[in-house]
Parts: C-alpha cells; sequence; structure tokens
C-alpha cells in the first residue's frame, strides 16, 4: 500500500490553486469538473499530491486546524523571506528544538496548516 493523496475541501479553487502554486511550489498536475459544481484540482510531483475539492457538497470545516502539511525546504531564512514578499505571515515559529531541524507554520486561504521543514 502506498500514500496517493490528502484531499482538502475548499472554499475558493483559485485562491488555494494559487495558494498551493506560488506559495508552496506545487505544480498543477491536473484539474478537471468532477460534475455539476465540483472541481478537483491535484498539485505536486511524484507518486504523493494534494488534492482540492470544491463545490457545494464539500464544505471548509472546522476541523481545518487540527490539519497540517509538512514539505521540505532548503533554507527557513530563505523560504521566510519569500513569505514576507508575497504578504504571507508566519502563523508559528521559525522552531529549532534540536541542531537538525530547524521549521515554522503559515496558514493556507481556508486555515490549514502548512508546514515548512529545513534538515540541517
Amino acid at each position: 500500500m502506498k500514500f496517493c493523496w490528502c484531499t482538502l475541501s475548499v472554499a475558493e479553487m483559485e485562491r488555494s490553486v494559487a495558494f498551493y502554486r506560488d506559495i508552496v511550489g506545487l505544480p498543477v498536475n491536473r484539474r478537471f469538473a468532477a460534475g455539476p459544481g465540483l472541481e478537483i484540482c491535484f498539485l505536486g510531483e511524484g507518486e504523493t499530491k494534494v488534492e482540492l475539492i470544491c463545490g457545494a457538497g464539500h464544505k471548509v470545516t472546522d476541523g481545518a486546524e487540527s490539519v497540517s502539511f509538512g514539505f521540505e525546504i532548503k533554507s527557513a531564512d530563505e523560504t521566510i523571506r519569500f513569505l514576507k514578499e508575497k504578504g504571507v505571515a508566519l502563523d508559528s515559529g521559525p522552531f529549532m528544538p534540536n541542531p537538525h531541524i530547524k521549521f515554522f507554520y503559515i496558514k493556507d486561504p481556508d486555515g490549514y496548516k502548512v508546514q515548512f521543514v529545513q534538515n540541517m
């Protein structure tokens, strides 16, 4: 068995696609209509993807605060500078619990936590 994707119900597809494409850096893999008033977009490379679903039957829930996605980065400091240039505020951090890792969180447009991790 292998992990394929994580699905997020989003309020506005364009806003969420722009966030995961332009801020996180995930390329759009495929995007399509999945029925009347329902759209799906897969983002990412390799085996694991982020799936965004937007439509009347897929509402963003209050559980968004309990979900986070981790993305490995080369430099926490450079990524923080990039995010500031884009007007994206840090939600928490940066944290360095040991000399081998540095990470911080931001939030996506629907309140999901996105963690950026630098392995030292």
